[in-house]
């Protein structure tokens, strides 16, 4: 039976004269219409490739050594498997025959020794395995040059030694900021890094090296950071600085070069003029965004070139809390967008309906492939040629020949010869997160996403629907237990959260590009193609902060590969009785139901089932680790809080967990970061009255933040006088310290020390009385006992600084609390809380609550009904 041929555009026969090849792969007996059939998955390339992977990333931590000698024993193996049929095959007499039986057919003997009856079938067995030992050799010694040039010359000794040295440095990446990390009381300065190549090293005996040895640049806040800051690949300085060893054996850099932004950097040599036009169509979307909102602004040039130099941390953790990150990422979806535009949907390139803008150009079938070959090139340039790049272009080309072919099981052998490719070519992608995500995200797509999809078409779904809801779900069923590696959490809106903004981000990344390519030519289109692209943009941002906003948006998971590992089982446990529990829409209605009640969490809900926060609380302490941030309950829905700890997230989260919308006061009591760093997460989605701080501005760049935080969220900021009274709802509270005369005039008691200068608070709500001592010390204490020797017995004391040892014992005698509550992080470096604190509160008769052990802790009742209950 002959097949038809199948024209193209350029009228070349694609087709086969003899249809009886695809016929018989279709495994039919008469095939199907349409020739051009799918074959079964050829998975021959898959297993070199995951052990070309498996020794570059075993290699990498291990000795010169033993890299070496894995390798060679690799490849001596995999010779020898090449070489023994041959040899064997010479010692086989000739005339030599198989015995058969009736018919022609082997004999039962013959049967015994499947591999004597079939010599053919052993011996591509025996070739396949000598290929994957082979593959395994070249990963294991490509891994092996790498660390040993890496490992190789002066940098690495030096760095032991944290030696002040000279270098002429070639940057290899754009600078990118730190994220500011609370570390105790202070938090640590935003940094640029760079990756770069140290050309010529000065040693401190001045010994000059000439050299290639890449290292990690770290360069500190200082007056010229925007120099630094516009600084391209390619480009060539000199430095002194200090060399310090990486953080984590196995990297990638030899050391880490610290240095500081108050000089501008001395260029030796200009960058190439590939990365000065990729440096000018970056910087000129950077410009034709600029008139955007806040939202739009960071995300577009992140979502088109990776660029998330604007991205503010609470927008980032959105993106996190929601599985949306990849968008942040340069990534294959960016650079096929582009190619669909181009080509047109898989399936169509070879016919002569074939859709996209090439046709309608006139562009010939091969020029339409060279012409994508040359967009992933000028992909590659824009977006920098670094291993993540290169990644995302590999993902692309996937794609093309998905374009090309409409065919996507054989994807699967490009897919593996591409990670083959790129793990010989930059070992250390083998032990990359980043690169393990994104080949497990084009597999899924490649092989479980068609089959969920025509599962969903088969019950009533409609087609392109269904083909978003497999994209989504096998990326993510992929992917997940790797998250869990990192993050210790599962996203349980990811999948609507992709799904709402997979629409999106085609319109917005074909506009994105096309004003980064009008913007060196006109400036006022480029701005006009921003401002239609941020629509689609802010949608995805909304999305994202609407979807971290919801109550369980996130569920804590055991992190660690054990934790990977029990969540890729309940996966395929739910994938694997996913038909079976189809048949039943009552069990699938009520997981739906549950998953929407644990996203949601109502607050009566969750109070039913958790037992939290308990009826009737008045006062809550916020477990946010080595920090302090406290409830007040002011109504329902309302509370007053005081701090807010380290970490927006914690913050936030318990604030949710307590049912708290509305906060008419926040109250700092100081400047410390592990008292302020998280505002942003009392802020998140919150209707907040003003904000009261201290009256001392120490450290300067803490009480910067707040500012600057509140003024962006349009929140007033007012200082705390001396003696001032406030009410709010049922509570009603007065400040103690600073120490003062009348209401509003300036403190009595003036210090430079932070600690010193904590807001602190006598607090009475209904018969409740609470005392909020900050983070007082010994002297201010002291000052607290002689500004107000009136002072009353307490129910409730928040012990100062975290339970430390510096208390004043008169004063703890005085307050002769019945409660003492502590906050502190679980195994912190402070020792807190100190043991003679506790054993000195429990001298006064008060129950000592400590966060690190009881985790949340929540107060109800008064009187005789006091009680106090943990969350551990």
């Amino acid at each position: 039976m002959n097949g038809p041929d199948v024209g193209t555009a350029d009228g070349a026969d694609v087709g086969t004269a003899d249809g009886s090849d695809v016929h018989t792969d279709s495994g039919r007996r008469l095939g199907d219409a349409d020739p051009r059939q799918e074959a079964p998955a050829d998975l021959r390339l898959v297993p070199p490739a995951l052990a070309a992977w498996a020794a570059a990333a075993l290699a990498l931590g291990a000795p010169g050594r033993w890299a070496a000698a894995g390798a060679v024993l690799c490849a001596c193996a995999g010779l020898g498997l090449l070489v023994a049929p041959r040899v064997m095959a010479r010692g086989t007499p000739r005339g030599a025959t198989r015995p058969v039986g009736p018919r022609g057919l082997p004999s039962p003997a013959s049967r015994v020794s499947g591999r004597a009856q079939f010599p053919g079938r052993g011996r591509t067995r025996t070739t396949a395995a000598a290929g994957v030992l082979l593959c395994a050799a070249a990963g294991a010694a490509a891994a092996g040059l790498h660390g040993a040039d890496v490992r190789s010359g002066p940098v690495p000794g030096l760095a032991e030694s944290y030696a002040q040295v000279e270098a002429e440095v070639t940057v290899t990446s754009d600078p990118r900021q730190t994220r500011p990390r609370v570390r105790g009381d202070h938090s640590t300065p935003v940094s640029l890094l760079l990756n770069a190549e140290v050309d010529r090293l000065t040693a401190p005996d001045g010994t000059v090296t000439e050299l290639r040895t890449p290292v990690l640049l770290m360069v500190a806040p200082g007056d010229a950071a925007a120099r630094w800051q516009r600084l391209l690949p390619s480009t060539g300085i000199r430095i002194s600085g200090r060399l310090a060893p990486p953080r984590h054996e196995g990297e990638r850099v030899a050391a880490v070069l610290g240095t500081d932004a108050d000089d501008p950097p001395r260029v030796t040599e200009a960058p190439t003029l590939l990365q000065r036009a990729a440096g000018r169509l970056r910087s000129g979307l950077r410009e034709a965004t600029d008139g955007l909102d806040a939202d739009a602004r960071a995300l577009l040039p992140g979502l088109v070139v990776g660029d998330t130099s604007r991205v503010p941390p609470d927008l980032h953790d959105a993106f996190k809390a929601t599985d949306l990150t990849h968008l942040l990422a340069v990534s294959g979806a960016n650079l096929s967008i582009l190619l669909f535009l181009l080509i047109g949907p898989p399936g169509t390139a070879l016919r002569s309906e074939r859709r996209g803008l090439a046709p309608r150009l006139g562009i010939s079938l091969r020029m339409t492939a060279v012409t994508g070959g040359g967009v992933a090139l000028a992909f590659v340039i824009v977006c920098r040629p670094e291993p993540s790049v290169l990644r995302a272009a590999a993902c692309g080309l996937i794609t093309l020949l998905a374009i090309g072919t409409g065919r996507r099981r054989s994807l699967i052998p490009a897919l593996a010869a591409a990670v083959l490719l790129l793990v010989l070519y930059d070992p250390w992608l083998a032990r990359s997160y980043g690169f393990l995500l994104s080949v497990l995200a084009t597999g899924a797509l490649l092989t479980l996403a068609p089959r969920w999809s025509a599962a969903l078409q088969r019950h009533g779904v409609p087609g392109r629907l269904a083909e978003v809801l497999a994209a989504a779900g096998a990326a993510q069923a992929v992917c997940a237990p790797v998250v869990v590696v990192l993050a210790a959490r599962v996203s349980l809106v990811a999948v609507p959260c992709n799904l709402l903004a997979e629409f999106a981000v085609a319109p917005a990344t074909v506009l994105g590009f096309a004003a980064l390519a009008v913007a060196p030519a006109s400036m006022p289109v480029a701005e006009v193609l921003a401002e239609i692209a941020g629509w689609p943009v802010g949608w995805i941002a909304s999305v994202a902060r609407t979807g971290a906003a919801l109550p369980g948006a996130e569920m804590d998971w055991p992190g660690g590969w054990p934790g990977a590992a029990l969540l890729a089982v309940l996966t395929a446990l739910l994938v694997l009785s996913a038909r079976r529990l189809a048949r039943h829409p009552w069990i699938c209605s009520a997981a739906a139901l549950l998953l929407v009640l644990a996203v949601l969490r109502p607050v009566p809900l969750t109070r039913l089932m958790t037992g939290w926060p308990p009826p009737g609380w008045t006062f809550a302490l916020c477990d946010v680790g080595q920090g302090d941030a406290m409830v007040l309950a002011a109504g329902d829905g309302v509370g007053v809080v005081v701090d807010a700890g380290p970490e927006p997230l914690l913050a936030d989260r318990c604030l949710r967990d307590l049912g708290i919308t509305r906060v008419p006061l926040l109250l700092l009591t100081h400047f410390h970061a592990d008292h302020v760093r998280g505002l942003p997460g009392v802020l998140r989605g919150r209707d907040v009255g003003a904000i009261q701080t201290t009256s001392l501005d120490e450290p300067p760049e803490q009480a910067a933040f707040v500012r600057r935080t509140a003024a962006a969220a349009r929140i007033p900021v007012v200082r705390a006088a001396p003696g001032e009274r406030r009410r709010s709802g049922p509570l009603d509270w007065q400040v103690l310290w600073p120490a003062g005369g009348a209401p509003g005039a300036a403190p009595a008691y003036t210090t430079e020390e932070p600690n010193d200068s904590s807001v602190t608070l006598l607090v009475r709500a209904g018969g409740l009385t609470l005392l909020l001592l900050g983070d007082l010390e010994p002297p201010s204490q002291r000052g607290v006992l002689r500004s107000h020797p009136a002072l009353p017995q307490v129910d409730v004391l928040k012990v100062a600084h975290h339970g430390s040892a510096h208390q004043d014992a008169a004063l703890l005698r005085s307050a002769r609390p019945r409660l003492a509550l502590i906050s502190c992080g679980a195994d912190n470096p402070y020792g807190h809380p100190a043991a003679r604190t506790v054993e000195a509160l429990e001298a006064t008769g008060a129950k000592v609550l400590r966060t690190d052990i009881h985790g949340a802790i929540a107060v109800t009742g008064a009187g005789a009904g006091l009680r106090a209950a943990g969350r551990s």
